[in-house]
């Protein structure tokens, strides 16, 4: 067993326990810590992997940017941030369906590649992935931004009651 199994062990361990206190936790902010836990794992899986450009848009993408997008329009949004009884739910449905998918994809999964060896493709470089990013994906790229922007946008006026309230509301308030 070489370092960099023992890495991919470790990090994949990270990853699936943080991924599960994720959605076992009744505490919002909380849930969104760990979510930066599990996808700083995988971006490590990726620089144990050799994709360090895949690595760094990990961290800034994911972890840089909708986590962070995420735990503010929570925050902005006044929802309750302590841990929610309403978010306790039974657990034994999510472990039955959870557990079916689970051996549904690893069925396909050894049924498709049928443990077959096969050639990797020549090496990526950060030159060809840029190219493919901002040549043929720049479209969706750029919505996917307006839609994180509109999102906190959202949040802000959602926060805020003094913005879209009537005129004579706001002057009522103040006598």
């Amino acid at each position: 067993m070489t370092v960099a199994d023992v890495l991919l062990l470790a990090l994949g361990a990270v990853a699936v326990g943080s991924g599960a206190a994720v959605v076992t936790t009744s505490h919002l902010v909380r849930a969104g810590l760990y979510l930066v836990i599990s996808l700083g794992a995988t971006a490590g899986l990726y620089l144990v992997l050799g994709a360090e450009l895949v690595a760094w848009v990990q961290i800034l993408v994911y972890v840089g940017a909708v986590v962070v997008l995420l735990l503010f329009a929570v925050m902005l949004t006044r929802a309750p941030i302590g841990a929610s009884k309403d978010l306790d739910r039974p657990a034994w449905p999510a472990l039955i369906v959870g557990g079916g998918v689970g051996l549904g994809l690893a069925a396909l999964l050894a049924d498709a590649f049928r443990w077959t060896l096969y050639d990797l493709p020549p090496p990526g470089t950060a030159e060809r992935m840029g190219t493919e990013i901002f040549g043929q994906w720049v479209l969706p790229f750029e919505v996917l931004s307006i839609l994180l922007l509109s999102a906190l946008v959202g949040a802000i006026v959602l926060s805020r009651p003094d913005l879209g309230a009537r005129q004579d509301l706001r002057e009522g308030d103040n006598a």
